[in-house]
């Protein structure tokens, strides 16, 4: 995106924080990681008279397939019954992204949703990632754009970058959003 930038941890207790609603949960989620991080920083700094403009970008996301919330599976047996379900079927993917200008205190969010259709996939494949153990990683142990996966990949409706956490439209447009006046 042609940004510079420092990446922060949010060091939040993301399962401590729950809603029923996926839009409402990443939401909220990428809300309170803004918060956790700028509770860490002196804001003061930041709002300096003549200083360029800081902010501060959160996200989340989260799978959702057949109705239900998944985010990292936690056992190797959770995300072996994620992927499988996943196979000649599809799941939707629901992002947020939080953008708060530092300087100004302004702060805006927005959501952006995909969906992602799978051939089969086989179980040699599965087994794989989750042997490799970055499906751990990744919220409904989707992954997209691993060499693994994509193959079985049979249409994306919406962007790749938002299944894959961030949506550089959403992102951009909040940014110029938050830069404005």
């Amino acid at each position: 995106m042609g940004l510079e930038f420092q990446v922060m941890t949010a060091d939040i207790d993301e399962k401590s924080i729950r809603r029923d609603n996926p839009d409402d949960l990443v939401m909220v989620l990428a809300e309170a990681k803004a918060d956790a991080i700028m509770s860490r920083l002196n804001i003061a700094d930041y709002r300096k008279e003549g200083d360029q403009p800081t902010l501060l970008i959160t996200s989340d996301i989260v799978v959702v397939h057949k109705g239900i919330i998944r985010e990292k599976p936690t056992t190797k047996e959770e995300a072996r019954q994620f992927l499988k379900g996943y196979s000649g079927g599809h799941v939707s993917t629901v992002g947020s992204v939080v953008v708060t200008n530092l300087t100004t205190g302004k702060r805006l969010g927005s959501l952006d949703k995909a969906e992602v259709y799978f051939h089969d996939i086989p179980d040699e494949v599965i087994e794989n990632l989750i042997d490799e153990g970055v499906v751990f990683r990744v919220a409904g142990g989707l992954l997209l754009e691993h060499p693994l996966t994509l193959p079985f990949v049979e249409a994306v409706v919406g962007s790749s970058d938002s299944v894959m956490g961030l949506s550089k439209e959403v992102a951009n447009k909040l940014i110029h959003d938050a830069l404005s006046t």
